[in-house]
């Protein structure tokens, strides 16, 4: 008997029950009736069935992944944190996704970027510092980056934005996994020109050199939704949009100013609040072509800033004496110093994550790499061949609230300093050519200020974090590891 003959005799039962005492019931009647009322019932069975089979094959749709990169944005730079900028669209990014309030990045953009690209310290690539000038470094060919190994689960990838990573179209994104990349390829330009500080050409397409009209930040987006407008649903993405913003030198038109006339003081901090004001609106019209196409719901968003703000800025003779000084930019407060230190200010960015109906909303306190991205993304397309050369961990379930027991030891190199964090301290080694190494070993949970140095008094901790140190230290680039004097 097959599944239709059985549904129809459970359900004729009662009836030919009923039939046998009730007589002058019209059966054929009834049976008209519960032949309709069956048809009716496997209908719905059926489209329940089907829109069950469609959900799971959507569940099993890999999802697409938008990384958004501020330059330079400090900790006191973002509304939600409580700065007199206003940053609405990145508000409301923290306020529906998670603020990861203990993320760490390098002190510098080429390291934070190739980190983020490789998930392990890009000391280990001989990057410790912004690639500058002529430099021919650039990202080793030997190691697999994640659009690279994304490639496995047939992802498409675009970079739109900053790059850092080799100064050359020939080093540019796409010999490193991007399918499209669009921007510049310098650590920083002229917003309109698109110039390198020293003349050199850097705007470019793909693998080409290009002239374009326009400001930075409104050309990077409109590039980016272009492409996300073409992309095809039904193929998973990783695009990463790196904007110029707030990186000096800042060139803003009026209308982005005019909010803060009277706010600030310094009229650079007022150019950098409308730079960060951009930026933000930039994000809201990306964030809507994201949502209009349909792909808000099974996009993983990260936005971060790549380090922590500088103070000021003195050209000297930069962009051939076209600029002002900057005297006043970025705010990392409550936290100490600046970019280019290995002190909270330079290295604990803003940063926050998104998945509409997969994370909860709220803060997590944890502490989070961004070497940790790349095994997060990973795990989550579902990529089996994870490259050997990760060092980060995967974050999800502690993001998740899965695993209460993450411990992750992060180790941060810049060019002056590294250091060894493990929750709740923190070792700092200052190196010095013809001076013995400086040490200072702070509690940042009690002391995220860094205030005091509490060296004396902790021994114990002090020689297992050091050893820990040296050890990470001992495993970088050769090139940059010059001799220290103990």
């Amino acid at each position: 008997m097959n599944y239709f003959n059985i549904q129809r005799w459970v359900l004729f039962l009662p009836v030919r029950m009923f039939s046998k005492v009730f007589s002058n019931i019209d059966y054929s009647e009834i049976k008209f009736r519960f032949t309709a009322f069956f048809v009716v019932l496997v209908s719905i069975i059926s489209l329940s069935c089907k829109e069950e089979e469609n959900k799971t094959e959507k569940d099993n749709i890999p999802p697409n992944f938008l990384v958004i990169i501020a330059d330079d944005a400090g900790w006191n730079d973002f509304s939600y944190h409580g700065s007199r900028i206003q940053t609405p669209i990145i508000d409301s990014l923290a306020e529906n996704g998670l603020k990861l309030e203990r993320f760490y990045a390098a002190p510098t953009c080429s390291p934070s970027r190739a980190s983020l690209l490789t998930g392990k310290p890009a000391s280990r690539m001989g990057i410790v510092a912004p690639i500058s000038g002529r430099s021919e470094l650039s990202l080793p060919d030997s190691i697999t980056t994640l659009p690279q190994a994304l490639k496995e689960k047939n992802y498409k990838t675009s970079l739109f934005g900053k790059w850092h990573l080799g100064l050359k179209p020939e080093s540019g994104p796409q010999a490193y996994g991007f399918d499209y990349s669009y921007g510049f390829l310098h650590g920083q330009i002229d917003q309109y020109t698109h110039q390198y500080k020293n003349g050199d050409s850097s705007w470019y397409r793909n693998k080409e050199f290009i002239e374009e009209e326009g400001h930075a930040t409104d050309l990077i987006t409109n590039e980016a939704i272009k492409w996300l407008e073409e992309e095809k649903t039904d193929t998973p993405f990783f695009m990463q949009v790196a904007y110029s913003a707030p990186h000096f030198p800042l060139q803003e038109e009026e209308k982005w100013k005019q909010p803060y006339n009277g706010v600030f003081d310094d009229p650079t901090r007022r150019d950098y609040a409308a730079a960060m004001a951009h930026m933000d609106h930039s994000i809201g019209k990306l964030l809507k072509a994201l949502k209009e196409k349909g792909l808000e719901e099974n996009t993983v968003i990260v936005f971060l800033s790549d380090n922590g703000a500088m103070e000021n800025w003195y050209p000297d003779d930069q962009y051939n004496g076209k600029f002002e000084p900057h005297t006043e930019m970025g705010s990392n407060l409550p936290l100490r110093e600046w970019k280019n230190s290995n002190y909270e200010g330079a290295i604990r960015v803003p940063a926050i994550i998104s998945w509409k109906g997969n994370l909860s909303s709220g803060t997590s306190e944890e502490y989070i790499s961004v070497s940790d991205l790349m095994p997060t993304f990973l795990e989550l397309a579902g990529v089996e061949k994870i490259p050997e050369s990760i060092e980060g961990q995967n974050a999800w379930p502690v993001l998740t609230g899965e695993n209460q027991l993450w411990k992750n030891k992060i180790y941060i190199r810049g060019h002056l300093q590294e250091s060894l964090i493990q929750k709740p301290w923190k070792l700092i080694r200052t190196r010095y050519l013809e001076e013995p190494s400086v040490h200072e070993l702070y509690n940042i949970e009690d002391d995220p200020e860094e205030k005091h140095n509490i060296l004396e008094g902790n021994s114990d901790i002090f020689d297992n974090l050091k050893n820990d140190l040296e050890a990470e230290f001992a495993k970088d680039a050769p090139e940059v590891n010059l001799d220290l004097i103990q």
